[in-house]
């Protein structure tokens, strides 16, 4: 060996120099070109016949020839990756394991070929598939249908790489795979992307075209409409699909399928359920959350991801009050995945060469293909027929010469000579002769023989019927026909993706963003739960409102305003109204079954309650306050803007807010009523309205240990009702149901402020205070705490009158549009 730095030694004595000479874009064009044909024919594009690449279709074959049926056991991928690579495909085994990962996900393909075992993947590939020496895998049962009677030589095979194999250069495939699975494939200068289709329709298409070879597009477009894509979803517009069937090109969109429903009691959320073609959740929700932080997107409260094996996918995005799904819906659609556009580019091989295949190009190549092997199916089964009856011949003749037979055996020298004779003397061909000799005496038998005429006449009949076929073409075609019916009568499923005429652009493009600002009623009801109606008719209708529906507070606001929860210690809280739970105005009844528990929007205290709302604009005659000593005030509203919760009246030591109400006007009459039964009413203009860190001024003079039980309003221009309910004030709220007593309003007259008022109720024996009473108008509607009904069909009492027993506690009591009252939280005090 030469140093280094030294001269290279000369070459040997008998060296011939060979120079040629090489156009060097000659050799480069040449080169490239058989490369880009190599990767178009045995890589990236599929067949157009069974609609396989080369690596899948080796995949099909050999997990065929290793017996990976569907009624074997899963075995190791990587097994099946060796053998693949080892006998038919040279190349990586990464492209033949990601080949067989797509083959398992049902995500990807609308019929699966592979049966996996493991982790093969997510949705989008947003998780990727264990490795190959964990994941197990067979041949699922429509994958059968692919290589179903390939060895029946329905279909040529050809040498492996090395030519030590043989593999086929197309499977039999018994149903039409290509449009059924889709393909997808980037070559050298051209690709294929083709979607997934419905089995029972591409069947249904084809078995048309076998019975009417001229039909046109448009009557193979009846039987199919669109693609149907693995993952569901629904394509907007089909005028890319006519294009694409038309001409092999064109484009069409898919969306995600979503319901747009209440996810929260006062949310509503867009419920995604189903995804377009090759997108996953992760990459969605990422989407959103980048458009969320951006800005670029508005509405959108919350994102969950709640998918898991048992209901599948679903995805909720919450938006936010004052927003209208519809229109946040556009934006998710125009700038995340959950819109997706699909281009079909059917580029395959037809005859070895890439073609741009439509509808009616894809289903005939096929259909041409499966009479071919339906074709050579019939002549293979035929000759082995042929065949086998030939011997059955043979054997007849031996048994019914069975002496001759067994003395001319005898008497030859070797089995070559008994051969030879057997032909001369009953006039057999060699296969026969030699067949008897091969037949063990016991075969001969009276029953065997019996056996093989009935074997014969069977043989001749499916001979018969065979060469029937192949003479006729008609024949052919039925079988072909009749086959594919079969294949989808077993293994077709219902449609998964919706087909949309028009995207409803236009429709969605209406409705605007935000809500606007229109006038509403906010509601809170006496069981503690809050909601706003656009609609007041329901609530005054007669018999309108379902009985446990009682009405605390009714206030108007505007949808995108503020409203004001009053509680007892004399705090009002500010809420957003869009926040609140619209009620539907189709609701017949209405209910507050819709609203929300103020507890989702104020924090209370352990002795707070709320005792009312409040408009947070100037309308009416403002709010109306009554204490539990007897003091009134009114406050119109003026209240700070920049401050979410402030007191409302400065209240004594031991005094607290009974009541707080919204005056529709100052002519309303403001109503105490006492624990020792006096009622007191005026109109709201007695009270002089008062700033927010005023006390309030005397609203009813009280009795000893006397004190406020109920503060109201009532409109003295309506027909009104009294409700009193007297009972043990040793007795414990809510645990009897006392004396009721129903009195009209017009009864009671109207006093002075700070005076004692007039009695509503006469006590009887066992009765010392007033354990629940009401005023409002008519017609009344009871409940109990628990929301059960209570008729309130009493006759009407003298308003100094005693009452009627009452079955069991009044919890609450509201009329048409009015107030309730609930049970007092404290035993009232003796009353003498």
């Amino acid at each position: 060996m030469a140093r280094r730095g030294s001269p290279a030694p000369p070459p040997p004595p008998d060296f011939e120099e060979n120079i040629v000479d090489v156009d060097v874009s000659e050799e480069m064009r040449g080169s490239f070109l058989e490369y880009a044909y190599s990767v178009i024919y045995q890589r990236a594009l599929p067949d157009a016949r069974d609609g396989m690449k080369p690596v899948q279709r080796r995949i099909l074959y050999s997990m065929n020839e290793m017996g990976l049926r569907p009624d074997r056991g899963h075995v190791k991928c990587a097994r099946v990756v060796g053998e693949v690579m080892g006998k038919l495909h040279p190349h990586g085994d990464s492209a033949i394991y990601d080949a067989m990962v797509r083959l398992a996900q049902p995500w990807s393909m609308r019929m699966p070929l592979v049966d996996g075992h493991g982790n093969f993947g997510s949705l989008g590939g947003d998780d990727m598939p264990a490795a190959m020496r964990y994941t197990e895998a067979r041949l699922s049962r429509e994958a059968m249908l692919m290589v179903e009677s390939i060895d029946e030589e329905t279909v040529d095979f050809r040498p492996n790489y090395d030519g030590q194999e043989q593999e086929p250069e197309v499977l039999p495939a018994a149903f039409p795979n290509l449009l059924v699975n889709g393909a997808s494939g980037i070559a050298v200068g051209m690709a294929t992307n083709m979607a997934p289709h419905n089995l029972g329709e591409v069947v249904a298409a084809a078995r048309h075209l076998i019975q009417h070879p001229d039909a046109t597009l448009d009557d193979l477009m009846r039987f199919v409409p669109g693609p149907d894509l693995p993952t569901g979803g629904r394509i907007a517009g089909l005028d890319g699909i006519r294009d694409a069937y038309a001409n092999g090109r064109g484009t069409f969109r898919t969306r995600a399928t979503i319901k747009i429903e209440n996810v929260t009691p006062r949310r509503k959320g867009i419920v995604v359920t189903e995804l377009p073609y090759a997108v996953g959740p992760e990459r969605v929700k990422a989407k959103i959350k980048e458009l969320v932080n951006a800005k670029k997107i508005n509405g959108i409260a919350d994102l969950k991801d709640l998918t898991d094996r048992k209901v599948g996918l679903r995805l909720v995005i919450e938006i936010k009050n004052g927003f209208h799904p519809e229109a946040v819906l556009a934006d998710l659609y125009r700038l995340t995945p959950m819109e997706e556009t699909f281009g079909i580019n059917n580029v395959a091989l037809v005859d070895g060469q890439p073609r741009t295949l439509g509808l009616r190009d894809l289903l005939q190549v096929y259909v041409d293909h499966r009479i071919s092997v339906v074709r050579r199916r019939s002549q293979y089964r035929r000759r082995k027929r042929e065949e086998r009856l030939h011997l059955v011949d043979g054997l007849l003749v031996a048994l019914l010469n069975i002496d001759e037979v067994i003395q001319v055996i005898r008497q030859s020298d070797d089995s070559g000579q008994a051969r030879q004779r057997l032909m001369q003397i009953f006039e057999l061909s060699e296969i026969q002769a030699q067949y008897i000799l091969d037949t063990p005496l016991r075969r001969l038998t009276r029953f065997d023989r019996l056996e093989l005429e009935k074997e014969q006449e069977q043989l001749r009949k499916e001979i018969a019927k065979l060469t029937a076929i192949l003479e006729s073409e008609t024949k052919l075609r039925k079988v072909v026909s009749d086959e594919l019916g079969k294949v989808a009568e077993q293994f077709a499923t219902p449609r998964r993706t919706v087909l949309l005429e028009s995207s409803g652009e236009s429709r969605i493009a209406d409705v605007p963003l935000e809500v606007a600002d229109d006038p509403t009623l906010v509601l809170l009801s006496a069981t503690g739960l809050l909601a706003r109606t656009q609609d007041a008719s329901p609530l005054a209708a007669e018999g309108g409102r379902s009985s446990h529906d009682v009405l605390l507070g009714v206030v108007p606001a505007t949808a995108r305003g503020e409203v004001g929860v009053v509680t007892n210690l004399g705090r009002l809280l500010r809420i957003e109204v869009i926040d609140l739970p619209l009620l539907p105005p189709s609701a017949a009844p209405p209910s507050l079954a819709g609203g929300a528990p103020f507890g989702e929007f104020v924090s209370l205290g352990d002795d707070e309650r709320v005792v009312g709302l409040a408009a947070m604009s100037e309308t009416g005659g403002g709010l109306a306050l009554g204490t539990r000593q007897g003091v009134v005030k009114r406050v119109v509203p003026d209240f700070p803007n920049n401050r979410d919760e402030f007191e409302v009246i400065t209240l004594k030591d031991g005094d607290e807010v009974v009541g707080a109400v919204h005056l529709p006007r100052e002519e309303a009459h403001l109503v105490f009523i006492t624990s020792d039964a006096q009622l007191l009413h005026y109109a709201a203009s007695n009270v002089r309205p008062q700033g927010r860190a005023a006390g309030g001024m005397a609203g009813v003079k009280l009795g000893a240990d006397a004190r406020v039980l109920w503060f109201g309003t009532v409109d003295p221009e309506r027909p009104s009702r009294v409700v009193t309910v007297a009972g043990s004030a040793s007795a414990l709220p809510g645990t009897q149901g006392g004396a009721i007593k129903i009195s009209d309003f017009s009864e009671f007259p109207a006093k002075g402020r700070a005076t004692g008022g007039v009695r509503a109720h006469r006590f009887l024996k066992g009765e010392d205070a007033l354990i629940f009473t009401w005023a409002g108008p008519a017609p009344l509607r009871g409940a109990t705490s628990a929301g059960k009904p209570v008729p309130l069909d009493h006759p009407l009492g003298r308003r100094d009158g005693s009452g009627e027993p009452l079955d069991e506690p009044l919890g609450a009591v509201g009329g048409p549009i009015g107030s309730a009252a609930a049970p007092a939280t404290e035993e009232p005090p003796a009353v003498d």
